[in-house]
């Protein structure tokens, strides 16, 4: 089956522990990720809302606090495959780099996806706004 993938990056000005502690808590997802009013988590399971009203179930695969990555896959008749992974990997004790992947068929909905998950890495780079090379003056 071929899968559609992407993968965004962006360097975030804040510890790898500090970025985790908000994307780590997939309750949270609402918080930083553009176009989700609403998610709830049940052990393994979250359910997120979309700012259309469409509510789409997750299983959550991987939580690991140690290695900082989030995995899920979106758990819907819409989706035959789909799995999205966020890692959060630390540069310095003050900058880190916050990859979001994700592989999906049918392959057009990864780049939609993607699309929101490059948002969403903005919004971090919002949340979490000093800059990493700061302009000369």
């Amino acid at each position: 089956m071929p899968l559609g993938s992407v993968r965004y990056e962006r360097v975030i000005a804040a510890s790898a522990d500090d970025v985790w502690a908000l994307i780590g808590r997939p309750e949270r997802l609402h918080d930083w990720f553009p176009g989700i009013t609403a998610c709830s988590v049940e052990g393994n399971r979250r359910e997120i809302t979309l700012q259309s009203g469409l509510s789409l179930p997750e299983e959550i695969t991987v939580l690991d606090d140690r290695l900082r990555r989030f995995q899920y896959r979106i758990d819907s008749p819409f989706f035959p495959y789909h799995r999205g992974t966020i890692d959060v990997i630390a540069l310095s004790d003050t900058s880190c780099a916050v990859m979001y992947a994700t592989d999906c068929d049918p392959r057009t909905m990864a780049l939609v996806i993607g699309a929101a998950a490059a948002a969403g890495l903005d919004r971090l780079t919002e949340i979490f706004p000093t800059p990493i090379f700061p302009t000369p003056e």
